[in-house]
């Protein structure tokens, strides 16, 4: 990569970072549609690139959510432990499954989950109280891995409305139980990826120390904000990049 490619991949990153530490989910909701569309990058190739400046963009975001809502070391292990191996499992198919219908499958779950955040988004927002079921926030880590494994992103997507939904967590409590679960299982997937030969590392990495300049800003800002703007915010940028990815 010369000179001028850093001009425009270290603010690229350090961009991704800071919507990574707001939304709690790595950036790469947006970084995957931009190598892809913008870069010509095929799917599975443009998941393991963004999966590149996630990982470390994530670890930094959940310490910084951590330090704000400390998680129990026992439920990030076990969220930890279920997610992982499912995200080594559909990382492995997704690395190899056709480009075209890799690309459908993102955009189309984009746009379901936004209209289904923006569905239950209500003017104002009640401080939740924990609900009884939290022995089976382990299980959440089946479908935040799976997604993590297929697409390179959405672990936290589905996690945080879960977390919210089903076991009745503040929005930026679920954003940190989230973290826990998709850090680790990013970086089983970008493993995965690399090893199946889908990762540029000469666009991931300066990409990676940009993001790493501003995430922690963005997870500043997002405990700043109310928590119905939170929720329509962050479902309105997952609609806007599933019709995209559509249209294109």
């Amino acid at each position: 990569m010369s000179v001028s490619d850093l001009v425009y991949t270290l603010p690229l990153g350090a961009a991704l970072g800071f919507f990574g530490g707001l939304f709690g989910i790595g950036g790469g909701v947006i970084a995957i549609p931009l190598l892809g569309l913008a870069f010509g990058m095929d799917q599975a190739l443009a998941q393991g690139t963004a999966l590149v400046m996630m990982v470390p963009n994530l670890v930094i975001g959940w310490w910084r959510y951590q330090q704000r809502h400390p998680v129990p070391w026992r439920r990030v292990v076990a969220l930890a432990a279920v997610a992982t191996a499912t995200t080594a499992v559909t990382a492995h198919f997704a690395a190899r499954l056709d480009p075209a219908v890799l690309r459908a499958l993102f955009g189309l779950f984009m746009s379901a989950l936004a209209l289904s955040l923006l569905w239950r988004v209500r003017a104002a927002s009640e401080v939740q109280q924990p609900g009884r079921r939290e022995g089976l926030i382990p299980l959440v880590g089946l479908v935040g891995g799976s997604s993590m494994g297929l697409l390179g992103v959405g672990g936290g997507l589905l996690a945080a409305p879960l977390f919210v939904r089903l076991f009745r967590q503040r929005q930026t409590v679920a954003q940190s139980l989230a973290l826990a679960l998709v850090t680790p299982s990013a970086a089983v997937a970008l493993a995965t990826y690399a090893q199946a030969q889908r990762v540029d590392w000469a666009m991931g990495l300066p990409m990676a120390l940009g993001g790493l300049l501003t995430v922690s800003a963005g997870v500043a800002v997002a405990h700043r904000l109310p928590e119905a703007r939170m929720r329509t915010l962050f479902a309105l940028l997952l609609l806007a990049t599933g019709v995209w990815m559509l249209l294109r």
